[in-house]
């Protein structure tokens, strides 16, 4: 029977969101033959209760090569059953359905209006993502699929498409999408855009301007290190600010009054309660966190909100030859939907990215030996590109007025207590990145 081994293999994948408890059940939902070898499942998991769907690509060959042993699900009869995105020659259908727009048994596969598609191009499995699957086809497309299936229009093709519609500058290529009805509802299965091969990841270009910084001898200012990234980093404050002014044009916004406004300081604090009460080491600074919410409250005009990209850091940006590209608009994976396509202050993704830029600066100083020498340089580094990319942030019509400064700062004390919470269950020898961030600036 399909579903045993399907149980049994699925608990097992990176992408899995029930790692750790028990499957009660799982059922086929649907069964779709996509072509000869192929075909495309959405089961449904339970546990304690609780029911996710995924989608599997199932491959079917009365013979396993070598290359696909790594993919096996297991066998019926005389026949292997594998995780096909691992397959080239299977997922070939993947590229001539989009470029022919193939409706087949409520898969619908459709390309970007005058998006011309190379069907000639093989792909290759990405392996470092953690809740979806991407596929690289040669040089030219990266298609992600995303694996846990939830009812509606993933943000990321609806966003995408919208500003590539616009000519956003900072966005990469759609060319297209695969979609079912989910609950009677259109539901984004996989969405195809630019792969750029040319470029470099923002958290790479980062940790290497940390390792020049900490490398340095003598030890060099950082504005004087060979690595600086300070340049950078006023650029990227640049891109974002235009990202959220044209995410602004193309989805609707709004102003939150004040109680709007309370409520959402209410909201961080009620977090900080729990978070306390889980990890110790947070509750000596719990009256210091608590006076940065209050100041919220303080807040008596209008805060504008529009859509955001809900999960922005160094890793969620690419720099190409000629300037930096934004990626992954889907929100946190983990989130409902809605709350993923909510309108937000811009401030939300600032706070995410000034983060990324403290963990950039600490991240190697986990474990090291002379981490009590260099965290005043870790400091610095953290403190000269926070400035760049809010410099760059105003440049490029970001506003952030004093009053703003406020939400900001909630923002981000927001964003450090969770990473506190995440660190302790995770990594606990990681925790000492965010408890920095409670420190006076």
């Amino acid at each position: 029977m399909l579903s045993e081994p399907l149980a049994a293999w699925i608990g097992r994948q990176r992408w899995f969101g029930g790692k750790g408890r028990v499957i009660d059940e799982l059922s086929i939902e649907s069964d779709v033959e996509l072509t000869s070898g192929l075909r495309h499942l959405i089961v449904a998991v339970w546990q304690e209760g609780s029911r996710d769907r995924y989608q599997i690509l199932l491959g079917e060959r009365t013979e396993l090569p070598d290359r696909l042993a790594h993919a096996l699900i297991g066998t019926i009869g005389d026949t292997y059953l594998y995780d096909a995105v691992h397959d080239s020659e299977r997922m070939s259908w993947l590229l001539e359905g989009m470029a022919h727009d193939v409706n087949g048994n409520g898969l619908r596969l459709r390309h970007v209006p005058d998006a011309a598609i190379d069907t000639s191009q093989r792909s290759l499995v990405l392996g470092a993502e953690q809740s979806n699957t991407s596929l690289v086809f040669g040089d030219a497309y990266i298609c992600k699929l995303f694996r846990r299936l939830i009812p509606g229009v993933n943000p990321e093709l609806e966003i995408v498409t919208a500003l590539a519609a616009r000519g956003a500058p900072h966005v990469a290529q759609p060319y297209g999408w695969i979609e079912t009805d989910l609950d009677g509802t259109g539901t984004t299965l996989g969405f195809m855009q630019e792969f750029l091969s040319n470029a470099n990841d923002g958290w790479d270009l980062a940790l290497a301007s940390v390792r020049d910084l900490y490398a340095s001898l003598p030890e060099l200012p950082a504005a004087e290190a060979g690595g600086d990234f300070a340049a950078e980093s006023l650029r990227l404050g640049t891109a974002t600010a235009r990202v959220h002014h044209e995410l602004a044009a193309a989805f609707p916004t709004d102003l939150i009054e004040s109680h709007e406004v309370k409520r959402m300081a209410e909201a961080f604090r009620r977090k900080l309660g729990r978070a306390a009460a889980e990890v110790p080491e947070l509750r000596p600074h719990v009256t210091a966190i608590e006076h940065a919410y209050h100041q919220v409250e303080l807040l008596t005009h209008e805060v504008p909100v529009q859509r955001v990209h809900g999960d922005y850091h160094l890793g969620q940006v690419m720099r190409t030859p000629t300037d930096w590209v934004v990626l992954d608009f889907e929100g946190e994976p983990g989130q409902p939907l809605a709350e993923r396509r909510a309108l937000y202050s811009p401030l939300r993704d600032v706070a995410g990215m000034l983060r990324s830029f403290d963990y950039a600066a600490r991240h190697l100083l986990a474990g090291h030996s002379q981490a009590e020498r260099l965290e005043p340089r870790a400091q610095e580094w953290a403190d000269r590109n926070r400035a760049a990319f809010l410099e760059g942030y105003a440049e490029g019509g970001g506003v952030i007025t004093r009053s703003d400064a406020a939400l900001l700062r909630a923002f981000e004390l927001s964003k450090a207590v969770y990473e506190v919470v995440y660190e302790a269950r995770n990594r606990p020898s990681w925790i000492s990145i965010p408890l920095a961030a409670f420190r006076p600036r």
